[in-house]
């Protein structure tokens, strides 16, 4: 606690904290925030003003990040010919296989792709990939019969994005070891993203608040002029 608490004091010295900034300028700020040890991950988090009660405004998607995520991505595929998913680059291929070594713990992985005819099998384990995030699903793109080409979207930066019960989406775009011209790229795409996600049966305030941050860093709100277009 008292080493996130001289960051914390560090950090407020650099910018007022309690002001909006333009997205080049944030960027700017969060660069200049104390580093740690490790290449941090830059986040961004968006409120948004839907009623998640409302089943029709639920807010979800994917996009690609212009300058990547910055991350290694352990792709597993479920398929009947896993030798050409591990020649097209996945990490881990298979189906039964798979499904078992899941079934008993086994989750070394980031991104789960399926073709549409293993989905057949795979639904049997929604109830153990579902909760981590990782069941794959047509709406991000990882149910897919072009399997190269989803392991390379994926592998090459695609971020999926979902809001959480309390209306909000945090997505990692980047690292602090990218150039402030390279965040300021993938931020621009992840809003641009969410905000062709607006559902089309809401109307109001759609984005409410949007901050970048890094893993350890304090969040820099961004000015509402970066997304009040949507």
């Amino acid at each position: 606690m008292e080493k996130k608490s001289k960051r914390y004091r560090s950090a407020v010295q650099v910018a007022d904290l309690t002001k909006d900034y333009p997205l080049k300028d944030a960027v700017e700020i969060l660069a200049k925030f104390p580093k740690t040890k490790f290449d941090e991950t830059v986040e961004l988090s968006i409120r948004l003003g839907v009623d998640p009660a409302q089943g029709d405004q639920m807010v979800r998607g994917t996009t690609p990040l212009p300058n990547g995520s910055g991350k290694k991505v352990r792709v597993l595929v479920f398929t009947d010919n896993p030798q050409a998913a591990i020649a097209a680059g996945a990490d881990h291929a298979g189906l039964q296989d798979m499904m078992q070594k899941i079934n008993e713990g086994w989750l070394d992985f980031d991104v789960a792709i399926a073709t549409t005819e293993a989905m057949k099998t795979v639904r049997t384990i929604a109830r153990v990939l579902g909760p981590k995030g990782l069941m794959p699903n047509p709406k991000s793109g990882t149910v897919t019969d072009d399997i190269p080409a989803g392991i390379k979207a994926v592998k090459a930066g695609r971020v999926e994005f979902k809001m959480d019960k309390a209306c909000n989406i945090g997505v990692g775009i980047g690292k602090r070891s990218f150039t402030p011209a390279q965040i300021v790229e993938n931020a621009a795409a992840v809003i641009e993203a969410v905000g062709r996600a607006k559902p089309a049966s809401f109307k109001g305030h759609y984005i409410k608040t949007v901050a970048i941050s890094s893993s350890m860093s304090p969040g820099v709100r961004l000015a509402a002029t970066e997304y009040n277009k949507y």
